[in-house]
């Protein structure tokens, strides 16, 4: 192994680290986050369970689907078929448009029945929903653009010879996020 291709190994190594670091602090966020949730839920005005409309559902199916569309680009362009890799992407993008539209639906359903993130009519429970959806959606738009970012330099023909570490690392990031949705979802929709 030569002195260059020592660094190249290292600064990949770090890049995957960094991103890793960055979601175990996020993964700290979502889970003091529940924690209060569930600290909270004692409260003598705590709404004991909201039933989540049925976009939520729809919006879990999407971004499941979306994780694994990205995950089939990733092997295309381990097979080198570039047209592939893109209509993959273009797939996974369009799941993700879907599942932040399908948030905004189940947002509206839960204001329907009467349930209010803001103001006087609303409760702890539904600001504690509010924030948790919200604070997924924003990391979630942050991996919209770090998609879009791909599928930029997959066009470009960026991705060769092996040279694909973002692709991976923007991989990783989409099915951490997609993981943390189901465990959201999950959390909020069983726990009483």
């Amino acid at each position: 192994m030569n002195t260059s291709d020592s660094i190249i190994t290292k600064s990949n190594r770090a890049k995957k680290m960094m991103l890793w670091f960055g979601m175990i602090s996020m993964s700290m966020t979502f889970a003091g986050l529940t924690s209060a949730y569930v600290v909270s839920s004692t409260r003598a005005d705590w709404i004991q369970q909201i039933e989540l409309p049925f976009a939520f559902t729809l919006s879990t199916l999407l971004i499941l689907c979306s994780s694994g569309s990205f995950y089939g680009a990733f092997k295309m362009l381990n097979s080198n078929k570039i047209k592939a890799t893109q209509a993959l992407l273009i797939v996974t993008l369009t799941l993700a448009l879907g599942f932040v539209y399908f948030q905004f639906q189940g947002f509206n359903g839960i204001i329907e029945k009467g349930y209010y993130f803001t103001g006087p009519e609303s409760s702890i429970t539904t600001s504690y929903l509010y924030v948790l959806v919200l604070l997924h959606l924003a990391h979630l738009i942050a991996g919209i653009i770090v998609l879009i970012y791909v599928m930029f330099k997959t066009l470009k023909g960026f991705y060769f010879n092996g040279n694909i570490l973002g692709f991976e690392l923007a991989l990783t990031f989409w099915h951490f996020l997609d993981i943390v949705w189901v465990y959201l979802y999950l959390f909020v929709s069983f726990y009483s």
